[in-house]
């Protein structure tokens, strides 16, 4: 009888250690999807943003130093390795002030505002910005659930065994970089 008992109980730990497995398993494709969900965005607002700089060049050519500094973030998130997390963080951030500061600059040309190139291409770019934060949401939530387990006995022994480890979250670390400019048309 005790036999049976033991031999219960180690099928039952079996079985919680697989469990455990599949749920960290689970929880990292989970971080992995909402990672590529804030790729697709900031590659979608990537691509925007020439189109913008051309709409806005033919208004404000001696605008040129706002102009080449939104071009060059562009660059620089865009060369971003896809799984650096921090890195394409304060890059995509950088490159989000630049745009507040393009509008801005859009702001002293009316006929500039009026254009609906211009008008159709603003509210694309807010558009994805909704959506780049929705994705930040989602994928900072599943970078959180990974973490605990990570973190929480016994599945960290299993974590540990298995090179699972914990993920970064996407966040800004400036607060200045944490304003989100006002643009009014």
């Amino acid at each position: 009888m005790a036999t049976w008992i033991v031999l219960g109980l180690i099928v039952l730990i079996g079985v919680y250690l697989v469990y455990l497995y599949n749920d960290l398993v689970r929880k990292w494709q989970m971080v992995r999807e909402g990672w590529s969900g804030i790729d697709v965005q900031l590659k979608r607002r990537t691509d925007l943003i020439p189109n913008l700089i051309e709409t806005v060049k033919g208004y404000a050519a001696h605008e040129r130093a706002t102009l080449e500094e939104v071009t060059e973030l562009r660059a620089r998130a865009a060369s971003m390795p896809r799984d650096d997390v921090a890195g394409r963080s304060q890059a995509e951030s950088m490159l989000s002030q630049a745009l507040g500061r393009l509008f801005a600059v859009a702001e002293a040309y009316p006929d500039l505002k009026a254009n609906d190139g211009f008008r159709d291409l603003h509210a694309s770019l807010d558009k994805v910005e909704e959506t780049i934060q929705m994705a930040r949401r989602y994928y900072n939530g599943a970078v959180r659930g990974l973490n605990v387990t990570v973190e929480s006995f016994p599945a960290n022994l299993i974590a540990g065994k298995f090179g699972f480890e914990q993920a970064e979250y996407f966040e800004i670390e400036d607060p200045a970089e944490r304003a989100v400019p006002t643009v009014s048309f």
